[in-house]
Order: structure tokens, then C-alpha cells, then sequence
């Protein structure tokens, strides 16, 4: 039973008998508000004399979500007495019936014990204030910036002004010079014609003269006046024909104008230049510049618990698909992993290398090539991954940022399926049927005898094997103890092996083409994605835990893949 967490200040028991009594008190125990007469038999009864209670008043200045917190079961209607540390809940003793394969159950009240007292609450304490430190720090941050973005946009304005008053300059330039060019070729053309129009002038006067002469001439001169005088006219037309045909053989005829030719360029501007600039928000990855977070340490245990969806809640949807390049090919993928900042690591069966991708499918680079075969792969920390090589007993560290191979390391057994928490890197041997879990920190090792499977994954002091020979899944925790293996007919060779934050476990079936999902404790199973879905001979899956994102790798081909990548 649980309180309302309205301020409603009636008994509780007293409205059961339609008696509207003020409560004075709330019982943590019996979880009821109670009036000052039930109050007092509820403190002379032997069952609930030693109950802890409050007053109203400090009931009410509890969080609305502390209220909804029942020390009762909510399937059963019967107190909590038991904690099951592998489902982390408290339990009540009929549901201890579902808890049968839970070898960890411990009396609640021993988990309770000095609770208040505990590290976990120093460190929410801790929590709390760095949060609040951080959200002062964020907020003095973006108020900064609502000023900076302003002055940005004052200097912008300017900048765009100054570069408006440059062009003009520049411009007005180009004009008076083309304007100067202009003035001097048309005065001199002006003058070229203005003389040949005088010389012209002349010699059209002197013409009409002899015109008139001529005229005379032929009236009143005598035979041998007329002699002479024509042979003066004709040296005379002579000299300005050959002037005239002289303009035209020097090319003072030909039809000369003033013709301006705009620069192609400038032309170009107005058909190119679509815009006077572009406005862009670039994000500012210098430090110095940027606002300083407060974290938690990573090694730090943390007391919340995420809420279990249910496996029936469960249901990826497709974000993109994006093919290998073809210059890439021929390409196999044996194993595909999402880096924290969602980069895409491919390793490559057939040609023995490790290529990145962006999240979108742009292929990045190539990061190593090897000498043999490799057979899987995992992420250790930011930059540092981890490649498996079964034939040789290997595993290489990868230096992503650096493009090379950091450290080697040689085992007792083969190599064959890898993860790390990034304390411990566990790899798996087909062949022997055991497991290696090096510590790396001094990269010792430690062997499981039993723990072993082709695909290999760590999630909360837990090892999770698949085997594509049996189609099995099994859990062990780290000593070795198995925990729990499930089968299905749904699973056929086991390629892919992930969890997700809430440690449902999921699988990828070459044979069959689909993803499986298998509840935490390993009773119950859903395929999520299947053929229908895009799913093809898939080799391959990861899960970013954080970002909640899931990618699987389908091998179409011999030599041609394919990248889903889903939203969990």
C-alpha cells in the first residue's frame, strides 16, 4: 500500500470508516497517516509499538518520488524481506518462486543496514553537488555567450561594412581607370578624324575651284591655254584621288566606333557570386574556451539503477544503412564496433585490416593492416582497441589516433572471440574450451576452465559466452560459476554477441538472419530484427551503451557488406 503524495492530512484508518480525522503522524512501517487517538493505539500495540513515524509536516517535505516508494510488493501485497542481488530488487517471499536460478539472495535487511551511513549516500551527496557545481558553471557559460554571440555579431557587421567600402573602393578604381582609358582613346580618335575632316575641307574647297576654272576655261581660254590648263587639272585630280584612295588603303574609311568590354571577371561576379558571405556556428574545440565540468570518477560504484524497459518494449528502429565502398572491396567483415564517439571500426577477414568509418558510412582510413587472418575485435578504452588471431595465439593492441599497433601479446591457448571493460580484456578459446582474463593494468593473466564461446562480452562482473556450434548462450559470473545458458531455435550460428545499459543480451544468427534479444537472467528470448528488416547473413554486432545506439554488420556477399545502424 502506498500513500498519496498529495497533502492530504486525513487517517488513513479513520477514512475507511468515513471519519474525516486531521492525521498528525505517518507510520514509515504501516505507510499510513494516522490521527492522534489511532496514533495512540498504533504505539500501544504490540505489533507497531516499535514502528518508526514522522509527523505530517516532515512527511510532506519528503520528494514526491520518496512517496511512491512501498516496502511492500506490488504483485503480491506482502512486505519486502529479501534482496536479490543479480536482478538488484527487493522481493517478498512469494517472489522468491521466480527467482529459483538466483543463487544470490540475501535478507533485506542486511542490504539496509547502515544504508544512511553508506558510501553510496557520500557519494549522491557528492553527486549532487557536482551537478549543481556544474549546472552554476554551464549557466554562467551560456550567459557569457549571449554576450560574446553579440559583440560577434557587432564585429560581423562591421567586418561585413568595411568589406562593402573595400569593394567599393577597389571598384570605383577599375571605374575611373576604364573612364581615363576611355577619355584618352576617343580624344584621339576625335582628333584623327577632326584633321582628316580639316585636310578634307581643304581639298573639297580647292576642288570646287577648279570646278569653276574649269568651267571658265572652257568658254574663254584658246586652244592652247586649254592644252595646259587641262594638264594642270589632271595633275591636280590626280593628287586628290590618290589622297582619297590613300584614306582608304591607310583604313581612315573603315567604320572605327568606341565599343566598351566589360571584363569577363567582373561578369563572372554577377553570374557566380550568389552571395556577399555565408553566416556559419563553428563550435570552438580549444579548451581554454570552453566551459570545465566537474566528473565522477568512472571507478566510483553507482547506487541508481536504470529502468528496465521489458523485453516486450524492445524494438530497434533502423537510423541508416550504408554500404562498404567499392573501392574497399573485396572486404569481409568479421566484426564491427562503435567507438564512444560513434565512429564505426570494420575488421576485415579478407584482407587483414582495420578501416574506420564515420557514423554516416564516410570511410575515414585505414588504421592497420596485419600479417594473418584476424578473428575479432573489441574496444579497451577511447582510442586503444583490442584484435584477436586464432591461429597464432595473438592479440594486438591498436593505437586508433595513431594508426599502429601499441602492444602484443602472446597466450598459452588460441584466440578467438575478445571484450573489455577496460580493467580486463577476456578472451575466449574455442579449442581449449577455457577463457583468459588479463588484467590490464600488468596484463596478467587468469585462466576459466569451462568459460569459453566464439563471440565473448563483459557486462557487470558477469562473462557472456555464445557458441555458433551449439547455439547456446551462457552467463558465468568472473570466478567462472555458470549462472544461467540459454538455447532456442531461433539462434543458429551465434556471429554477434552484445548487451545493452540494461544487461539484455543480443545475438546475431547467420544462419537463421535475426537479432535476438534474451532477457537478464536468461529465461525469455524475442527475435527483434529478422530478413524483413535488412538483416542478411549478419556477422557481427555492438551496442553503445551511453548513446543507445546498435550497429549490425551484414556480409551480402563474398566480398560486399553492408552497416545497419539502429536506435535501441
Amino acid at each position: 500500500m502506498m500513500a498519496s503524495s498529495s497533502r492530504t492530512n486525513l487517517c488513513t484508518l479513520c477514512q475507511e470508516d468515513d471519519v474525516p480525522n486531521e492525521a498528525v503522524t505517518w507510520c514509515t512501517d504501516c505507510e499510513v497517516l494516522l490521527c492522534k487517538d489511532c496514533d495512540k493505539h498504533h504505539n500501544k500495540s504490540r505489533s507497531s509499538q516499535y514502528h518508526n513515524t514522522m509527523s505530517t509536516e516532515d512527511y510532506h517535505e519528503q520528494p514526491a518520488f520518496i512517496h511512491e516508494v512501498s516496502s511492500r510488493c506490488k504483485d503480491h501485497n506482502k512486505k519486502f524481506e529479501l534482496y536479490c542481488s543479480f536482478h538488484a530488487c527487493p522481493c517478498c517471499v512469494q517472489c522468491v518462486f521466480n527467482h529459483q536460478k538466483c543463487q544470490d539472495m540475501k535478507p533485506l535487511g542486511d542490504i539496509l543496514t547502515h544504508v544512511k551511513s553508506s558510501a553510496s549516500v557520500q557519494k549522491v551527496e557528492k553527486d549532487l553537488k557536482v551537478l549543481q557545481k556544474n549546472f552554476d558553471e554551464v549557466l554562467i557559460y551560456f550567459k557569457s555567450r549571449i554576450d560574446k554571440i553579440h559583440i560577434q555579431k557587432t564585429e560581423a557587421i562591421e567586418e561585413i561594412r568595411d568589406m562593402r567600402e573595400s569593394i567599393d573602393d577597389y571598384f570605383n578604381r577599375l571605374e575611373q581607370q576604364v573612364l581615363d582609358d576611355l577619355e584618352s582613346k576617343h580624344s584621339k580618335l576625335n582628333s584623327n578624324i577632326s584633321t582628316l575632316v580639316e585636310q578634307i575641307e581643304q581639298r573639297s574647297i580647292k576642288i570646287l575651284k577648279l570646278q569653276e576654272d574649269f568651267s571658265k576655261m572652257t568658254q574663254f581660254a584658246t586652244d592652247l591655254q586649254m592644252y595646259v590648263g587641262l594638264r594642270e587639272i589632271e595633275k591636280t585630280t590626280s593628287e586628290a584621288a590618290k589622297y582619297i584612295s590613300d584614306l582608304e588603303v591607310d583604313g581612315h574609311l573603315n567604320d572605327k566606333k568606341i565599343e566598351i568590354r566589360i571584363s569577363p571577371s567582373l561578369q563572372s561576379i554577377i553570374e557566380e557570386v550568389k552571395s556577399f558571405g555565408d553566416i556559419d556556428i563553428i563550435t570552438n574545440n580549444d579548451s581554454s574556451f570552453s566551459v570545465h565540468l566537474l566528473y565522477e570518477r568512472k571507478d566510483q560504484a553507482h547506487i541508481l539503477v536504470h529502468t528496465d524497459p521489458g523485453i516486450d518494449r524492445i524494438g530497434p528502429s533502423l537510423l541508416q544503412k550504408w554500404k562498404i565502398p567499392k573501392k574497399m572491396k573485396p572486404v569481409y567483415v568479421i566484426a564491427c564496433r562503435l567507438l564512444p564517439d560513434g565512429k564505426i571500426l570494420i575488421l576485415d577477414n579478407r584482407q587483414r585490416r582495420l578501416l574506420l568509418f564515420s557514423k554516416n558510412g564516410n570511410f575515414i582510413k585505414m588504421v592497420v593492416t596485419f600479417k594473418t587472418n584476424p578473428y575479432d575485435l573489441c574496444t579497451v578504452n577511447n582510442n586503444i582497441v583490442a584484435v584477436s588471431f586464432r591461429m597464432t595465439n595473438l592479440i594486438e593492441l591498436v593505437d586508433v589516433d595513431k594508426n599502429k599497433t601499441t602492444k602484443k601479446l602472446i597466450l598459452s591457448h588460441a584466440c578467438h572471440g575478445l571484450s573489455s571493460d577496460g580493467q580486463i580484456l577476456a578472451i575466449s578459446s574455442i579449442n581449449e574450451k577455457k577463457c583468459s582474463l588479463v588484467n590490464l593494468k600488468d596484463m596478467s593473466p587468469k585462466i576459466l576452465e569451462g568459460v569459453w564461446g566464439t563471440c565473448i562480452a563483459l557486462f557487470n562482473e558477469n562473462i557472456y559466452c555464445a557458441d555458433c556450434y551449439e547455439n547456446k548462450v551462457s552467463c558465468y559470473r568472473k570466478s567462472g560459476e555458470p549462472l544461467w545458458t540459454f538455447m532456442h531455435t531461433d539462434i543458429s550460428n551465434i556471429y554477434g554477441l552484445t548487451l545493452d545499459i540494461n544487461g539484455y543480451v543480443y545475438i546475431a544468427s547467420y544462419r537463421n538472419e535475426v537479432i535476438v534479444v534474451v532477457t537478464p537472467d536468461g529465461r525469455t528470448s524475442k527475435t527483434i530484427q529478422s530478413n524483413a528488416d535488412g538483416i542478411i547473413n549478419p556477422t557481427g554486432t555492438d551496442i553503445n551503451k551511453e548513446k543507445g545506439m546498435m550497429i549490425v554488420s551484414c556480409q551480402i556477399s563474398n566480398d560486399d557488406a553492408y552497416i545497419l545502424v539502429f536506435k535501441t
